[in-house]
């Protein structure tokens, strides 16, 4: 029966809601232990960006999505700030008792997975520990059934012996290219390209994009600190691929010129210090390319030039 299911899934590619359209290829499988449960739970440790400290995200109701759980029953599911120097106190888990009503056995349980994730959080620098699903026992015990770990990219010089277990056949070949030249660089199911420099900027970007009707091809953060050079780098990855339609640039760094003729249209929004003249040097540089400051036109604008390109 084991090798039945393992050759439906070796060889094969997993589909899931994290992953590409494409999916990724499955090459090893993790063999656990079955075992009996009352029910199922969700837990995880992240950052709470807002207020800089970190926060247990808890429900009762695991084993499901957690975007689904928080947007269709958000009262199902519980936040807990803490002190990353203090860690999980006593009077921390009592407040998480006092939302959750476990039993004696099951505080005493869910402390000590706490306790644990804490250390693992402060020790390997986690920026996301997650437990879907955390299988409560009838004897009011926890056990892991899955779990999903991330880990700070910047921490790879003090984390050596973690990173050396990054499995790079599993990634994705133009995220590792990305990398490898300063690059955030995350693949998409959309038409349209982007290039941003900023984290925060860049999902702005794939929101306006989304508001008007189109859907990113990509992720594409060049950062702070990009150059000519890396911009380059950021236009060859995204003409590679053959989905894209048109393009949006919320950063110019001198790369179109480099690349030569652009296969698809180019939407570029300049805005904040001398953008009236940044602007004016890009018309004036007869590129071909299409320009705007306001971010909503420049949204509305790639939206438009991809569904004309489909026609």
């Amino acid at each position: 029966m084991g090798e039945k299911v393992a050759a439906k899934m070796i060889g094969h590619r997993l589909k899931t809601k994290q992953t590409t359209r494409d999916g990724i290829k499955v090459t090893q499988l993790y063999v656990a232990e079955t075992i009996q449960y009352e029910d199922e739970w969700y837990l995880a440790l992240t950052l709470d960006r807002e207020s800089y400290t970190p926060v247990i995200v808890i429900s009762k109701k695991g084993g499901v999505n957690i975007e689904t759980t928080a947007k269709e029953n958000p009262d199902d599911l519980h936040s807990f700030k803490f002190s990353l120097t203090r860690g999980i106190t006593h009077e921390l888990i009592s407040e998480v008792s006092a939302r959750l009503e476990p039993s004696p056995m099951e505080v005493k349980s869910l402390g000590n997975i706490l306790i644990r994730l804490y250390n693992l959080f402060v020790s390997k620098d986690a920026t996301l520990l997650e437990i879907n699903s955390l299988a409560r026992s009838s004897n009011g015990t926890f056990t892991c059934l899955d779990a999903r770990f991330t880990f700070d990219s910047a921490a790879e010089k003090r984390q050596k012996e973690l990173f050396a277990l990054r499995d790079a056949e599993s990634e994705i070949e133009e995220e590792l290219e990305a990398e490898k030249h300063g690059l955030i660089y995350i693949k998409m199911d959309g038409n349209i390209g982007n290039v941003v420099n900023g984290a925060g900027l860049a999902m702005a970007t794939n929101d306006a994009i989304s508001d008007h009707g189109g859907a990113s091809a990509n992720f594409l953060d060049a950062g702070g600190q990009a150059t000519k050079e890396t911009m380059q780098k950021a236009f060859e990855i995204i003409m590679r691929d053959e989905r894209v339609r048109t393009i949006l640039v919320n950063v110019y760094g001198g790369a179109a010129t480099a690349l030569g003729p652009l296969r698809v249209p180019l939407v570029v929004r300049l805005q904040g210090t001398n953008s009236a003249e940044g602007l004016k040097l890009i018309e004036e540089a007869a590129l071909g390319l299409h320009v705007e400051s306001d971010f909503g036109k420049a949204a509305e604008k790639v939206v438009e030039l991809a569904r004309a390109s489909c026609s």
